[in-house]
Order: C-alpha cells, then structure tokens, then sequence
C-alpha cells in the first residue's frame, strides 16, 4: 500500500462558491475537529496510538504550556477532556487539589494526564516525575486510576507508562 504524501499548501477551504488556500490555524483546527470526532464521550481509550493522536492534535498547537486531562470511567471510556492549566512558554504551575476536585465532578474512575511542551522536547523533567508522583497519590486516595502521563511536542509523544515511570 502506498503513502499519500499531503501538501499543506494546496489544502483549500470552499468559501461560497470559491475555494482559497487554508491557513495553517484553519488546518490545525480541522485536525482538532477530526480527533474530537474519534475521541468524544463514550469512546474507550485501549489504543495508545489514538490517545496520543487525540492530545497532540489537542495541545501540540499552543505556545504555551497547557496540563489537561481525560477523564475516564470503569471501562476506560472517555467521560471529558479539561485543559485544567494554562501557564508560560517553559512551565504551568498544577495544583493537585483542582485536580481531584474536577475528579469528583466528573467521577471519574481513572484519568491520562497530558501537557505540552513547546520547546518541542519530549523528554520528562524532574518536575514533571514530581507532580505526576504527587497527582497519582492524591487520586490513590479516593481510589481514581492513573493510565498515563503523556508530554506532546515535536515529533512522537512520550508517554510514562510506555516508560515504566508510573
């Protein structure tokens, strides 16, 4: 089977009658528009692949730092995604008691949190360990899952179950 290859210059939007060349927000935005599409209530996370499509389409177009979560139930269905924090170009502060208090108003049995990283690294920083540590007791408390901690940036996104650091 071959690959299509895309050229984001020539995707177009039909305005009227007429078709002009889409801006890279309006492409981003209708790959958000897909995702949200596939991944919506209901929908069970058991592919690691689909759940890292959905946050990078979701988080990889900020410029800033944003900590969401998906909020999942029993059976690893999607129950809401929350963008919870929003902060700077290297940082966003997560307040692990926020994080519980919208646990309990989804109840939620089990949740991936997700941040972005726009420097574009990947790679876990010893805050990052931190606050997943911190995120995963508080929830331990009222009995709430943590699946996974998945960082988007540039390239494929890393996530900390597949590492072994949950």
């Amino acid at each position: 089977m071959e690959q299509q290859e895309l050229d984001f210059k020539t995707l177009m939007v039909k305005e009227g009658r007429r078709y002009r060349v889409a801006t890279d927000e309006e492409i981003l935005q209708a790959a958000r528009d897909v995702m949200n599409r596939r991944v919506r209530r209901g929908t069970a996370l058991t592919s690691p692949d689909l759940t890292r499509e959905f946050l990078n389409a979701q988080l990889a177009p900020y410029e800033h730092e944003v900590f969401a979560v998906i909020w999942l139930d029993n059976r690893h269905r999607v129950i809401a995604f929350e963008e919870l924090f929003r902060g700077t170009i290297d940082g966003a502060s997560v307040h692990p008691r926020e994080v519980v208090k919208a646990c309990v108003r989804f109840n939620a049995a089990a949740c991936i949190f997700a941040h972005n990283h726009p420097s574009g690294v990947c790679e876990p920083s010893q805050a990052d360990m931190r606050i997943t540590q911190r995120l995963k007791d508080a929830l331990a408390l009222i009995d709430v899952r943590v699946l996974d901690h998945v960082i988007v940036g540039e390239g494929p996104a890393c996530s900390f179950a597949e590492r072994g650091l949950l």
